[in-house]
């Protein structure tokens, strides 16, 4: 193998290893993404919680492991270097035959309480804490200091250690202050250090909301504007980053609100401009008299009347009109009412409140759209409501023709009149789908067709409530 196979062979090498490096980390934020809270007020308390959770944690260690460690390991030898020197008390001084020197001495100097026992076994090792630095230093000074069997006991009496050292003739039993050989200020330690760690919590939890209650202000305006209902009372708040979102908002807003109605008042002046034309038309028409020519003029004549009134309300898009709580079973049996008298075999169905913020004369108007289009080549219609605690949807079902897949988005444009398609109306514009989509999207919502159960179309209606 030459030296070039080599150097492949080893670029290939580094490239498998980095790609399963990189699908590695890949899956890693995958799942930190699973398991990370989603919502900017939990995430900004993670960022102030975690770090204080480690702070706090790094310096609890440090303290116990170094600072209690080493105090209680020099409180320990203290203890035991006094006990050893009263052994060596013990040893120089025999004609102490009762100890009573050295059980004074020990008392009163020592802040120890000292007796001698008979020679016996030592008893058995009792129950040792899982965690216990006074256990430690005490073993490890005893073996170091005196180097002879004992035996210690620091649970049985929560105050005192009890020690027990075999001599020659006798076993030394001591009992010392507990706090005379360990640091025992731990519990003022923690609960300083967590009462500490609530109060800035309590402050960063009464921060944050403070500061996250301007933007949903911010996505709840922009929310309610989205489907056409007033945002009254908004002014920006909060922090300049968000204030300025909120301005950019309100400006947003302003020039949208402008065009709209700029839209509407020329619409409103070439609808009156074009009326009174027509309205000429007819008036001359009936000064020449009847004849089967005028008669197919004035048909002409109200055919444009009905086309223009059809354009006007598709540019306008019903704005202006304020949304008011609907009570849509109520709406749904009007429309199943109008289909009835039609000559159209209607059912309708509602589940949940039915009670909904919407634009009444324009959600209507969707709705009625649906259901003549339905009407216009069917014989039987199903209209079927739901509205849960995010979604209004109302379908319309019926048994007519359907329209083919390819043709279901066609259908929504404006203008489209396909030979078979079903929007196209006798005398119509082909505007009766796209006015019933673009006022449910008006609301924040669609119109979607699908396939009906009773074997034509359906058409669902999904806005947000």
């Amino acid at each position: 193998m030459t030296s070039l196979d080599i150097g492949i062979a080893t670029i290939r090498t580094i490239r498998t290893a980095a790609g399963r490096v990189g699908d590695g980390w890949r899956r890693m934020s995958r799942w930190l993404n699973s398991v990370m809270p989603k919502g900017l007020y939990a995430r900004a308390l993670l960022i102030i919680i975690a770090p204080m959770v480690i702070l706090q944690s790094v310096v609890a260690f440090v303290f116990m492991e170094r600072h209690w460690n080493l105090v209680t390991q020099r409180l320990s030898a203290g203890v035991v270097q006094d006990i050893a020197a009263l052994i060596d008390v013990q040893r120089g001084y025999p004609q102490d035959a009762d100890h009573a020197q050295i059980r004074r001495i020990a008392q009163e100097r020592l802040g120890l309480v000292v007796d001698f026992l008979p020679v016996s076994e030592m008893p058995p090792p009792g129950p040792k804490p899982f965690f216990s630095l006074l256990d430690q230093a005490l073993s490890i000074e005893l073996r170091k200091q005196i180097a002879r069997p004992f035996w210690i006991d620091t649970v049985g009496k929560s105050a005192l250690v009890e020690i027990r050292i075999q001599l020659d003739n006798a076993v030394m039993r001591v009992f010392a202050r507990r706090n005379a050989a360990y640091a025992s200020n731990s519990e003022i330690f923690l609960f300083w250090m967590v009462g500490t760690s609530a109060v800035l919590l309590a402050v960063a939890i009464g921060f944050l909301r403070n500061q996250i209650r301007p933007i949903l202000r911010l996505a709840d305006a922009a929310e309610s504007f989205g489907k056409g209902r007033d945002v009254p009372n908004f002014r920006p708040r909060g922090a300049r980053e968000v204030r300025r979102a909120a301005q950019a908002f309100i400006e947003m807003k302003g020039r949208v609100e402008r065009s709209i109605e700029q839209r509407t008042t020329m619409l409103a002046g070439v609808s009156h401009d074009l009326r009174t034309i027509l309205t000429r038309f007819k008036l001359e028409l009936a000064l020449i008299g009847d004849s089967p020519e005028v008669e197919a003029m004035k048909k002409d004549i109200d055919e444009m009347s009905r086309m223009l009134e059809a354009y006007l309300a598709f540019a306008r898009g019903d704005f202006g009109e304020q949304s008011a709580p609907t009570d849509m079973a109520a709406f749904l049996e009007e429309l199943k009412g109008d289909a009835e008298r039609n000559g159209h075999a209607s059912s309708v169905v509602f589940h949940g409140p039915p009670v909904v913020t919407v634009r009444p004369a324009a959600f209507k108007r969707c709705l009625a759209n649906l259901v003549s289009n339905a009407a216009r080549h069917a014989s039987s219609i199903s209209i079927t409501g739901h509205r849960d605690h995010r979604w209004l949807t109302v379908t319309v079902d019926d048994d007519g023709p359907g329209i083919p897949i390819a043709l279901r988005e066609e259908v929504f444009k404006p203008f489209l009149r396909l030979d078979d398609a079903r929007n196209q109306d006798e005398g119509g514009t082909g505007l009766g789908l796209a006015i019933a989509r673009d006022i449910a999207r008006s609301h924040g919502g669609d119109i979607a067709l699908g396939d009906s159960p009773l074997g034509g179309l359906r058409a669902t209606v999904r806005v947000p409530v």
